[in-house]
């Protein structure tokens, strides 16, 4: 979650209309030579293909169960096999736990690929265990224009200079976030925000524990807003999880 000095929220919903209806026009016409389905509209964004059913508490790597699933569309996607099993698993984890809340892999899904480029960017690669290396960070909360200022408290006292928080893996969560949050989904017993599987599900349940239920645009948009003050980010991902939910990539 990068936290950004952003416009109020009024203005804010106000902008992401204009700026839905950009992107989508953008993202529809990408890829010379390629015919893409056009992006759906509205929000919030569907569901994508349904998820098999699962054992959830195997043990070890349960989102493994889902190789089949993930395999069938990550190509067309653009998404590695990886991550879209960590999305899927996420998914069914909170439909189970929190069924009112409604969260789809799409949106998961989004959100990781506006973030990290699915744990790649920077070079940054996802590997077979889920874990993305070498690991990703955001740029220091400083205060310069445009991102907020936020102390490490504890690593300034330390070196006794300003250490600023980063923001952490590829779901870019802010270490005091992940600390309430954070949550082992593989099973080794350590909650990582390095980890694809860990940071798909701690996002998952902060996103269900901000808006309540995530099937309405409503509690869609409340999500979203708490996860990142933007309108343009909120639209951003609205595209790519409705450009993941018919099938292709964003």
């Amino acid at each position: 979650m990068r936290w950004r000095k952003q416009p109020g929220p009024r203005a804010v919903i106000a902008r992401a209309g204009a700026v839905l209806a950009v992107a989508a026009v953008v993202a529809s016409g990408c890829g010379i030579g390629e015919q893409l389905p056009p992006i759906p509209e509205g929000m919030p964004p569907g569901p994508g293909t349904a998820l098999p059913p699962i054992n959830l508490d195997a043990p070890g790597r349960s989102a493994e169960q889902l190789r089949g699933w993930a395999e069938k569309q990550a190509a067309a996607l653009r998404i590695p096999v990886v991550a879209l099993e960590a999305y899927g698993y996420a998914a069914a984890v909170m439909a189970r736990s929190s069924p009112d809340c409604g969260i789809a892999w799409t949106t998961i899904a989004g959100i990781a690929g506006v973030e990290s480029k699915h744990g790649s960017h920077g070079g940054s690669m996802l590997d077979a265990d889920g874990e993305v290396r070498p690991p990703i960070r955001g740029v220091p909360l400083d205060g310069s224009p445009g991102v907020a200022r936020i102390l490490d408290d504890a690593a300034t006292a330390r070196t006794g200079s300003p250490v600023y928080v980063r923001a952490e893996g590829p779901f870019q969560f802010l270490p005091e976030t992940w600390q309430r949050w954070g949550v082992d989904a593989n099973g080794d017993g350590v909650a990582d925000p390095d980890n694809i599987d860990d940071a798909a599900l701690t996002a998952a349940r902060y996103l269900c524990a901000s808006g309540g239920t995530l099937t309405t645009a409503e509690g869609w948009q409340k999500a979203l807003f708490t996860y990142n003050q933007s309108g343009a980010y909120m639209a951003k991902v609205r595209n790519y999880a409705a450009a993941y939910s018919i099938g292709r990539r964003a």
